[in-house]
């Protein structure tokens, strides 16, 4: 019996966000910015999933994190938008849609 050694062709990929899905996230981003709410990003590109975490300022917690499993993509959505006390605050598989729930946040701001 042989034992063959693991090919780097068998670890899965990593996950990352697709361009659309990144203009998407990066458009409410910019508008965010601009209205004072938030600062800072950063990305991460794990083995299962992609995160998209956003900052009020750069040394705290993210506010809110955009996850991208596609694992879940048949079940509850692959994209979910997570709050800073790990509750989930949206999730689905359209990204615009999932998105809305931070979108209602700015119309809030605008409004006051």
């Amino acid at each position: 019996m042989t034992i063959q050694p693991p090919s780097p062709f068998d670890a899965p990929a990593q996950v990352a966000f697709h361009r659309t899905e990144l203009a998407l996230i990066l458009g409410l981003y910019g508008r965010m910015v601009a209205a004072g709410e938030w600062r800072d990003y950063g990305i991460s590109n794990l083995r299962d999933m992609a995160v998209f975490s956003i900052f009020r300022r750069t040394a705290e917690n993210p506010l809110y994190r955009i996850e991208k499993n596609p694992r879940l993509r048949l079940r509850q959505g692959q994209y979910a938008v997570v709050g800073m006390d790990g509750q989930v605050l949206k999730r689905g598989n359209d990204l615009k849609s999932v998105l809305q729930v931070l979108e209602r946040k700015l119309i809030r701001l605008i409004e006051k």
